[in-house]
């Protein structure tokens, strides 16, 4: 049983914890065997990952000013263009002038989803950190829930969100904490050259082996008859 960790850098870095509409936990004597964990709060909350948020902000300083300047620039040039279109919405002759509001409109737009992608792109750097951080405590997260699973004696461990209501005795999500822990302290914060989230790569691997079955058979090079 292979078990996999499903969340992704992006949502891990929402702020916040995750909301819970789980009915508030009753009274009851737990059942021996039977554990529930909240696979994100493990993670979040583990040591290497924790540490590697801290330490980001300062080793990808460059990174974050510029995505805030581009992001300051992009606001200067769009606040003259909005206060302008909100202005002519609101003239009298508005009715008439559609197709110039629309194309301010469609100049606004393009320039925010412009301004986006660019933002996005200053901050590849730190998306693939997070992703790197996240994937080397995924690789030891199937460990680290097997052996909380042997010190609590839990046979079957449910998703948290899974569960309508449960004794907080079930859970065992810290332990499964103490567990990534000790397997892994701390997580190596920079990716190396060239590095690609999992994902990527098992889908690029995919389509060089769809590559390489449709590439037809080269025939072998006929071999002179002997006299």
């Amino acid at each position: 049983m292979k078990l996999l960790l499903k969340c992704t850098a992006a949502a891990l870095m929402a702020a916040g914890t995750l909301a819970s509409g789980a009915i508030a936990p009753v009274a009851a004597q737990a059942v021996a065997g039977i554990g529930v964990a909240d696979q994100r709060r493990a993670v979040v909350e583990s040591s290497a990952f924790v540490s590697a948020n801290n330490a980001r902000p300062t080793t990808y300083k460059a990174q974050y000013d510029a995505a805030q300047a581009k992001s300051n620039q992009i606001r200067q040039q769009l606040e003259p263009l909005v206060n302008k279109f909100n202005t002519d919405v609101q003239a009298p002759n508005a009715q008439q002038n559609q197709a110039a509001l629309q194309q301010q409109l469609s100049q606004i737009q393009q320039l925010r989803e412009q301004g986006s992608q660019e933002v996005q792109e200053i901050l590849q750097p730190v998306a693939l950190s997070e992703a790197y951080v996240l994937e080397q405590i995924s690789d030891k997260f199937d460990q680290a829930v097997r052996q909380a699973m042997a010190k609590r004696k839990v046979s079957i461990v449910l998703e948290a969100g899974a569960t309508l209501a449960r004794a907080d005795g079930y859970d065992i999500t810290k332990d499964i904490t103490a567990e990534l822990n000790a397997l892994i302290p701390s997580a190596q914060l920079v990716p190396p050259q060239g590095w690609l989230p999992r994902q990527q790569r098992e889908a690029q691997a995919a389509q060089q082996a769809a590559q390489g079955q449709a590439r037809p058979a080269t025939p072998a090079a006929q071999q002179p008859e002997g006299r």
